[in-house]
């Protein structure tokens, strides 16, 4: 930083901004929490003396607030991978069994929502595929925070639900699926080497939502990369240059995720990973009928309150995720 030219890069001004301050936080927070932890302990030994049980329990409160300090940095020190720290693109993908799985590919994007705003970062939807009665065929949603791809990159995989349901005049139990795919947004600092060779682009008229002219127009643009058949799409701006720029940087994102993959020796790239995530192998169960229970397959972390999973609350889940990286 102390580099004359340093500030003339901006993206990687930024970045190295953003990594001083993760760390800074960590080293200050790590300094605070021991000076706490020798405040209470002095403290727990005055009360001892005078018997003071109010002034025992104050202190057992406030070394739980000191032990759940401690756990958030500990989290932070596992998000220290090359793409940790980058925005992410979520794809959802409803499985078969037609409105049942297309209704909870939507709710598993309410939750992901949900869990943006909760952290307070920001979303976008970048495309969306309704289904034909309710719910969503697919969907891809863009969300931009600190570390926001280092929290989620273990939540690709398939996503299991079991319910009375809505849809079913008889009221039977239904089990549905949605894929999830989780990959990072790439800056400007990385180099992914597309060739127009490689493209092919494809326009076509958005279905979702967006006024008159979005429907109208061919505005919204698919395109698939030949040699990887990676295929990505957006429908959310009006302009069809837009939605283009848009498919583009979602496709180094992809490629990138890709690369990612190779280096951690995983020897299957993205579109062969999703394909192999068979209907036996979901990564976690929402089961809310016959009894409630949200069961994560690989860390057997359970959670008897899948309302309040769906509405966003998933921070347990993913860092028990995070605790599985080795």
């Amino acid at each position: 930083m102390l580099n004359t030219d340093f500030w003339q890069d901006k993206s990687n001004s930024q970045k190295v901004i953003k990594e001083k301050k993760l760390y800074e936080d960590i080293i200050n927070s790590h300094d605070n929490s021991i000076i706490n932890l020798k405040d209470l302990d002095e403290l727990n030994k005055i009360a001892v003396d005078e018997e003071n049980i109010d002034i025992q329990k104050e202190v057992y409160n406030n070394i739980k607030d000191l032990r759940e300090l401690v756990k958030k940095n500990e989290i932070k020190c596992f998000l220290s991978n090359e793409a940790d720290s980058l925005d992410c693109y979520i794809e959802i993908h409803a499985g078969a069994g037609g409105t049942e799985s297309q209704d909870w590919a939507e709710m598993l994007r309410r939750m992901y929502l949900k869990w943006s705003d909760i952290k307070k970062f920001r979303s976008n939807l970048i495309s969306e595929h309704k289904g034909d009665e309710a719910g969503i065929k697919s969907s891809t949603i863009k969300i931009e925070g600190d570390y926001v791809f280092g929290w989620l990159k273990k939540e690709s995989g398939i996503h299991r639900l079991v319910r009375i349901s809505p849809f079913d005049s008889g009221a039977r139990r239904h089990t549905s699926f949605a894929s999830i795919w989780v990959y990072p947004v790439v800056d400007e600092n990385i180099n992914i080497e597309i060739l127009d060779k490689d493209l092919r682009i494809d326009t076509y008229r958005s279905s979702g939502a967006g006024g008159q002219h979005v429907n109208t127009t061919d505005s919204a643009v698919r395109i698939t990369h030949l040699p990887s058949k990676i295929v990505v799409q957006c429908q959310n701006e009006r302009s069809q240059h837009k939605n283009k720029e848009t498919c583009m940087n979602m496709l180094r994102a992809r490629l990138y995720d890709y690369e990612i993959k190779k280096k951690e020796k995983e020897n299957q790239n993205a579109e062969t990973s999703k394909s192999e995530i068979g209907w036996g192998h979901q990564i976690r169960s929402y089961v809310l009928q016959p009894y409630q229970l949200v069961k994560d397959n690989r860390t057997n972390f359970e959670s008897s309150s899948p309302n309040k999973v769906l509405d966003g609350e998933i921070d347990e889940f993913l860092e028990r995720s995070l605790y599985q990286i080795k």
